[in-house]
């Protein structure tokens, strides 16, 4: 009996590690999301964080859809200028840019007023090098509430002036709520990365030698 009851508490405990992040990342960066284009303050640039287009068996990804929706209702209105989309390029034949290029462009976004970054393996790569590496500190961030909250919440530890607009989710679906668990983990990882591991973002040169050492 006494076995089990440690046990229990230990795992209340890491439940509160856990959860702790959580949390708190929701409550520092809600009031940074915007849902509404019409009350979006105008910025000169927004950041699109990169996603898979397709799932399995060649099945939209309505993450991805809802993201580039988003992003051009942003451009369409006036409220941005510049696009800077920020994805993952690391397997030969899966480009996450170059797709968000292409379906920016296909929905009307001319080919000048999008930058890409084919570096943004991880939402950290994509927040931290859009200042180092793009030299930009003040934008709008372009994803779902759940990864906005984190993304924001690492810009804010960066010094970014960034606030947040808010993609239509996919509520109450198998895939929202394995990624609402996931994000449980991810915001427990940002902590330590921010905060314990002092974790840098993919330089350009560990790219250029990641591809010279594939070819």
């Amino acid at each position: 009996m006494r076995a089990i009851r440690c046990l229990i508490a230990i795992v209340v405990v890491a439940l509160m590690f856990l959860l702790t992040p959580y949390v708190f990342i929701a409550l520092k960066c809600d009031s940074e999301i915007y849902n509404d284009v019409k009350d979006v303050p105008k910025k000169e640039f927004a950041l699109l964080l990169g996603t898979t287009k397709y799932v399995s068996r060649g099945k939209i990804n309505y993450y991805y859809k809802y993201r580039i929706d988003a992003t051009v209702e942003l451009y369409k209105s006036g409220k941005i200028k510049k696009i800077l989309a920020s994805g993952d390029n690391g397997l030969r034949y899966y480009n996450e840019t170059m797709t968000m290029q292409k379906d920016l462009i296909k929905a009307g976004v001319p080919s000048s007023a999008i930058l890409l970054d084919h570096a943004g393996f991880r939402t950290l790569d994509s927040v931290v090098r859009a200042k180092e590496y793009f030299k930009k500190d003040d934008f709008i961030i372009i994803s779902q509430r759940f990864h906005l909250e984190r993304a924001l919440f690492i810009a804010k530890a960066k010094g970014i002036e960034a606030i947040g607009f808010e993609a239509k989710d996919i509520k109450y679906t198998k895939a929202y709520y394995a990624m609402q668990l996931r994000e449980v983990f991810a915001r427990f990882k940002a902590f330590l990365d921010l905060y314990i591991l002092d974790t840098k973002p993919i330089s350009d040169k560990n790219i250029e030698n990641s591809k010279t050492k594939e070819a």
